[in-house]
């Protein structure tokens, strides 16, 4: 073990099967086998995680100028106002946040946080050493908001060995035996998301292209409620009860299901950091058709079909010639194979350790 630096990880919420908290266990382990005294500080740590995972940020103990915090940046959190008070070098991992407006009519509370969180990145924007953006929107968005430091660019780390788990057998048995083609979005229920007009585009693709096409919104819409309500009454206005499945939330051997019966993968999403689901579509083969917006270009890296605006005909008509034709589609998932090359665990981690000794000074 490196006795001379330790290296924590610090945030506002860890929480349970989320990208950051995700990350931040992948981050742990990677510490760990570099050989450093690691540890997680948050304030607020989800129940359903192992005893021990993180501590609260009030056990996080005293600190050297040498030592390294790792501050999740993502959101409104008093976290943001202490860490500069902090010792230690200071870096943090920005995970982008979503613009307040997105929630406006939906979530009062999600909108102030959205509005603390932005000021307290700018307020963070002259007062740490170095920064590592997970994707090079949100290295650009730090750089709008004036920060001057160094900014390197990680992915977030996905161990895809977690992808190779047992799926819900009675989610396939319940879907997989028929003819019907299935089509998948996976993110959280919320305005940024844009499920809407995934279901407007799969009404077209149904109405013009194959009417026995089922489409699965996966995740979880527990604050989102009034969101949900009316995504609700859209899919009941356009006749689509039958066809329109929302999962909730569900556990990770059911979502790794849904992704075994996917046919494509859409997503209309208008604001993502980096959106690890197109990365898990990537993995299972799943052709890929999202939206021209924020981080989304730069995680698919050529890969998939990007479309260029919102058309719900076009995204229709472009869903229709990739299940229809076998060449385009082996190109698709071809190139989407190359592009997963880029996000593999052995990759990723490399890329970290190397900023992170670069940091520390043994690079």
């Amino acid at each position: 073990m490196r006795e001379s630096v330790r290296i924590v990880q610090l945030l506002p919420c860890l929480a349970y099967g989320d990208a950051i908290g995700n990350d931040t266990l992948a981050i742990r382990d990677v510490l760990t086998g570099m050989g450093y005294d690691t540890a997680i500080y948050a304030e607020v740590i989800d129940r359903r995680l192992p005893v021990n995972t993180a501590q609260s940020v009030e056990l996080m103990p005293s600190l050297t100028d040498e030592d390294v915090i790792l501050y999740h940046g993502s959101t409104g959190s008093k976290l943001n106002y202490d860490f500069p008070q902090m010792r230690g070098r200071k870096v943090m991992i920005y995970h982008n946040i979503t613009p307040h407006e997105m929630f406006a009519g939906y979530d009062p509370s999600a909108e102030r946080n959205m509005i603390d969180g932005i000021q307290g990145m700018k307020y963070l924007s002259d007062k740490v050493d170095h920064c590592i953006a997970d994707s090079e929107f949100n290295r650009q968005e730090l750089l709008r908001m004036g920060f001057t430091c160094p900014i390197d660019v990680c992915p977030i780390i996905i161990p895809f060995a977690d992808y190779e788990k047992r799926p819900d057998q009675a989610v396939l048995r319940r879907y997989r035996n028929d003819d019907s083609t299935n089509l998948l979005f996976v993110g959280r229920v919320a305005p940024n998301k844009k499920q809407e007009d995934i279901i407007r585009a799969f009404s077209l693709y149904r109405r013009h292209y194959d009417p026995h096409a089922r489409l699965f919104l996966v995740g979880s819409y527990d604050g989102m409620e009034k969101y949900y309500d009316r995504l609700r009454r859209y899919v009941d206005r356009l006749a689509l009860q039958q066809a329109v499945f929302f999962t909730g939330k569900i556990r990770f051997d059911a979502i790794l299901s849904y992704y075994r019966l996917a046919d494509a993968f859409v997503c209309m999403s208008e604001h993502e950091g980096f959106c690890v689901p197109l990365v898990e579509a990537m993995y299972f083969d799943v052709p890929i058709l999202a939206y021209n917006s924020t981080a989304i270009p730069d995680t698919l890296g050529g890969s998939g079909v990007l479309l260029p605006e919102k058309d719900p005909a076009l995204a229709a008509a472009c869903i229709d010639r990739v299940l229809r034709d076998d060449a385009a589609r082996a190109h698709l998932i071809k190139g989407q194979r190359r592009r997963l090359e880029d996000f593999s665990y052995e990759t990723v981690s490399a890329r970290l350790k190397g900023i992170l000794k670069s940091i520390v000074g043994e690079g």
